[in-house]
């Protein structure tokens, strides 16, 4: 067999593997794609029906005849705007200090490394944490505050890894030019490199919403499981240190404690609304902030051609 003969049997074998290739992973991608969308029916078949107005703005009680997860809705609300309160400028700042600041060292690799077993830890362990030091070392005893602090040690990895991953994203040209205009360390930070870094820091957030959002084990140690509705701002601060079950929480005691399968799978179907809501929140957030980032590109050439005539 000739030169070209064998190069072009290996060229026809090397296009059947990769057809083979394509085929496996087409296969996969739509085995996933089908398996979301069984989920989503199968949980919306189930729950769509228990969802209404009433579902949505009470309160279960029995002496009234009403379902309804109002109270776990703000519960998990309230544990969100805690959370991230005290784990975004934590995360962000740590991932500064660690992308700009600190030079390679052994500082640096025991941060990373401790950065990368907590987000690897399983939940029931940071529950169990946030019970004993939060809930009786300190007092808290079984409340929104206590559930919210044993979130943030569950979501700070991820908003300081993916804050991290967006700042080693913005080219040095950014720093190297903000430097010989004399800009400041802090200014250049500040004005060129979270602006440029702003849709990767905004996808660690809601990430971490959604880890907060689907949340149910340590929180069922640490937040407790009560769902009673503040109706006053006097009693909504108060709730912060009273118990408060939220909607995982609520769905978790539905299906096995209180064998209430329809409210479980409602409560579904309200985590999935949420759940397609950020992340639809999360597109175009980045979206906005990429095109942004872009006009303002394009204007600084625009700028720097008419200086340079």
């Amino acid at each position: 067999m000739t030169k070209e003969g064998t190069l072009s049997l290996t060229t026809h074998r090397k296009r059947r593997s990769d057809s083979a290739l394509y085929a496996l992973i087409y296969l996969c991608a739509g085995f996933t794609v089908l398996l979301l969308a069984g989920i989503i029916i199968y949980v919306a078949v189930k729950g769509i029906g228990q969802v209404n107005w009433q579902f949505l703005t009470t309160v279960t009680s029995v002496l009234k005849g009403t379902v309804g997860i109002a109270g776990n809705i703000v519960n998990t609300l309230m544990i969100i705007v805690i959370t991230m309160l005290v784990a975004t400028p934590l995360g962000v700042g740590a991932a500064i200090y660690l992308n700009e600041y600190a030079k390679p060292g052994k500082l640096v690799n025991l941060i990373e490394y401790a950065t990368e077993t907590l987000s690897g830890i399983p939940s029931i362990i940071f529950g169990l944490f946030g019970m004993m030091f939060f809930g009786q070392t300190l007092g808290m005893g079984y409340s929104i505050l206590t559930g919210s602090l044993t979130m943030v040690l569950m979501v700070l990895p991820l908003v300081t890894r993916n804050t991290q991953e967006a700042l080693k994203t913005v080219p040095d040209s950014y720093r190297h030019g903000a430097v010989g205009l004399g800009a400041g360390k802090w200014y250049t930070i500040r004005t060129i490199l979270l602006p440029s870094a702003m849709p990767g820091i905004i996808t660690g957030v809601i990430l971490a919403i959604g880890r907060i959002i689907g949340e149910s084990a340590a929180l069922l140690f640490t937040a407790g499981s009560a769902k009673a509705l503040p109706k006053t701002f006097e009693q909504l601060f108060g709730k912060i240190f009273q118990s408060g079950g939220t909607l995982t929480t609520q769905l978790y005691l539905s299906a096995t404690s209180e064998g209430d399968f329809e409210t479980a799978f409602g409560i579904a179907v309200v985590l999935l609304i949420l759940v397609f809501l950020i992340n639809l929140g999360t597109k175009r957030l980045a979206a906005r902030f990429d095109n942004t980032r872009e006009r303002k590109t394009k204007k600084d050439k625009k700028l720097a051609g008419a200086s340079e005539e």
